[in-house]
């Protein structure tokens, strides 16, 4: 066989490709746990979104297996070796301010807009139709070729564990779920909370009678609501305060008195692994509550965050801001904030924590700054940092692969971001994403440019190929 340009055949696949793209992109799978059964563990979209997958598989003639309704696998070839391609359908919710609905894919400009187009929706199209290109030329491989299939990626990865506790670990493999050439080491990632008790106290003249931020621990939160209450002349008061706040630093929001005062403010929702590059919305109404006599609970409550959070994304003022030369500098994002005045308060945060440095050495200094105030710390999720060797065979072919169809140096890269690549023993992250192009993950109005997603298509064909013949 003469040797296969690769991009003319993803060009021929096109419509097929944007065809399938659209119908899972048209699926709402954002985690949903009171919507959550047997059936459906993560809610009705998730699992309509995983079966959409394995329908495709089934439709074009892969053996496809369904894993305890949370994670799921397609595969082809021959052989004792596994080679995989971890992707995951589940997606971050939507967010406001969207030009377009964010599940009804809009094509304009050469750009399809919706939720999920670049994370991880396109990619994991693009990469199952290199699959199908691979599979209908060479159907004679020497390993066999799985995608699989999670559904819990933007939370807590049970989708994973759980498929990995029934299933067999690929002996290598990529995720195409970040940014090209090759991502070969991940920072630690740890979620976890704060926890506010309670104190008995005087009340001053303004209740803080509730604040509310964010809907991920992952995601910079855009918006943020507080309820404060008082006389009706303090309240007019500071409503008029507020207004002026948002004029002088030029934020949107709105403030409304009734028998109690409401204050929102708007900030911009990034993607948690860089929350430098948002406006925290939490952080923005804090500072302005911090400026009034609150009750003892609440001024305890805003002045944690406005002492040691707002634009501290290092950690810097907490003491934890570690970096090394593989993956960089620590960051955290405070991605959840709920407070009600009778029941104390929470704030969610994502670590992300160079390769080199220990989290027991970061909950440590924590202590010292939480304990004198009574705030524990209850930590929900932890994954250990993720490094794989330059000289491993993976990372030489993928170079290869990348240096012929790109015609540029393969750099090595660390992110911040935590993909499923991390799950395997030895997987990187792949792309789909080019360099320069702007990292629309989590954002409203995330698109993913046609052209470069083909051009993906054709890497993730020729990579599966020379992984696998």
């Amino acid at each position: 066989m003469s040797e296969v340009n690769w991009h003319e055949e993803v060009l021929k696949r096109k419509d097929d490709l944007l065809d399938d793209l659209r119908g899972l992109l048209k699926i709402e799978s954002v985690l949903d746990e009171k919507d959550a059964n047997d059936q459906a563990p993560f809610g009705a979209g998730v699992r309509e979104a995983l079966d959409y997958m394995l329908a495709l598989g089934g439709r074009d003639g892969y053996r496809t297996k369904d894993v305890k309704h949370v994670s799921g696998h397609l595969e082809f070839g021959q052989g004792e070796e596994l080679i995989g391609i971890l992707c995951h359908v589940d997606v971050v919710p939507a967010g406001n301010g969207w030009t377009t609905p964010a599940f009804e894919p809009d094509l304009r400009d050469g750009k399809l807009f919706a939720r999920g187009a670049i994370d991880d929706k396109g990619p994991t199209i693009a990469s199952y139709w290199a699959m199908n290109i691979v599979k209908e030329l060479y159907p004679s491989l020497s390993k066999r070729v799985r995608m699989i299939i999670g559904t819990d990626e933007e939370s807590s990865w049970r989708c994973v564990d759980t498929y990995f506790k029934h299933e067999e670990m690929p002996s290598m493999g990529f995720a195409p779920d970040a940014v090209f050439p090759i991502i070969h080491a991940e920072k630690g990632i740890a979620d976890f909370e704060w926890i506010f008790p309670v104190n008995e106290g005087d009340d001053k003249d303004i209740i803080l009678s509730s604040f509310h931020s964010g809907q991920r621990l992952n995601m910079v939160p855009d918006y943020a609501k507080a309820v404060c209450k008082s006389d009706e002349n303090t309240l007019s008061q500071m409503k008029q305060s507020f207004e002026q706040f948002l004029a002088l630093h030029d934020l949107e929001g709105q403030a409304s008195v009734e028998t109690e005062l409401s204050l929102e403010v708007h900030g911009i929702s990034v993607h948690g692994s860089a929350p430098e590059e948002g406006i925290n919305a939490a952080f923005r109404l804090a500072q302005f509550l911090e400026s009034h006599e609150l009750d003892q609970n609440g001024k305890a409550y805003i002045e944690f965050i406005t002492t040691w959070l707002v634009d501290d994304s290092r950690g810097e003022r907490l003491g934890v801001s570690f970096e090394d030369e593989i993956t960089g500098p620590l960051t955290m994002n405070a991605g959840t904030f709920t407070y009600r005045y009778s029941e104390g308060g929470q704030i969610g945060i994502n670590l992300r924590y160079p390769v080199t440095c220990q989290f027991e050495d970061v909950q440590k200094i924590f202590e010292k700054v939480t304990e004198p105030l009574t705030v524990t710390m209850n930590v929900l999720d932890h994954m250990t940092p993720h490094h794989v060797p330059k000289d491993h065979q993976l990372i030489q072919k993928l170079q290869q692969v990348y240096e012929k169809q790109m015609g540029e140096k393969a750099d090595l890269l660390s992110i911040g971001g935590g993909t499923y690549a991390r799950s395997l023993e030895a997987g990187v992250a792949f792309g789909a994403l080019f360099k320069g192009k702007p990292q629309l993950a989590h954002q409203k109005d995330e698109y993913v440019e046609m052209d470069d997603l083909l051009k993906a298509a054709a890497i993730y064909a020729e990579a599966i190929y020379e992984l696998a013949k």
